[in-house]
């Protein structure tokens, strides 16, 4: 079971376990420092007192232990995207994709999105079964700037179908 909380600032020790090993092989490829930890929850603290709200981010919690982060960003007026990284001695439990599960509940209700697009590198193929897990769908490739040079992440979306209350 997962259960989502809004950062805090004694997680910056848990966050650098988060963004450490396996798990950043796709993102910088380098672990997150404990300076680096704290100015992230600071940013994170800052952008939830903004108003209009342009993003969330949350702890992903498995027996009252951080184990997770899941962001959800405002990208236009309607559309939103969903990121998420996992220590890696808790993969393969399904907590990204309860994590996601809950992320697009907030994004089409409180948030007010009726799209998410999420993306993954293409060597981390347990991404994007989360994604379509979650009910997004595969829409193509998006390639990404790295240090070593442009990689084609794998892009994925999900709609929200706003139903007519007249039918229509």
């Amino acid at each position: 079971m997962v259960t989502l909380r809004a950062l805090r600032p004694d997680d910056a020790r848990a966050l650098t376990r988060v963004y450490s090993g396996a798990s950043i092989r796709h993102t910088t490829g380098r672990p997150l420092t404990l300076d680096q930890a704290h100015e992230k929850i600071r940013a994170a603290l800052a952008r939830a007192a903004e108003a209009p709200r342009a993003q969330w981010s949350w702890g992903i919690l498995t027996a009252h232990e951080m184990t997770g982060l899941i962001s959800l960003r405002r990208r236009t007026p309607t559309m939103g995207t969903i990121s998420y990284i996992l220590r890696e001695d808790t993969w393969g439990h399904g907590y990204a994709t309860q994590a996601v599960h809950r992320v697009v509940s907030v994004a089409f209700t409180t948030a007010g999105l009726n799209r998410l697009e999420a993306m993954h590198h293409p060597g981390n193929p347990a991404s994007g079964r989360v994604l379509a897990k979650a009910g997004f769908t595969r829409i193509g490739t998006s390639d990404r700037q790295t240090d070593n040079g442009a990689v084609p992440y794998e892009l994925y979306a999900l709609e929200h179908e706003i139903r007519c209350p007249h039918g229509g």
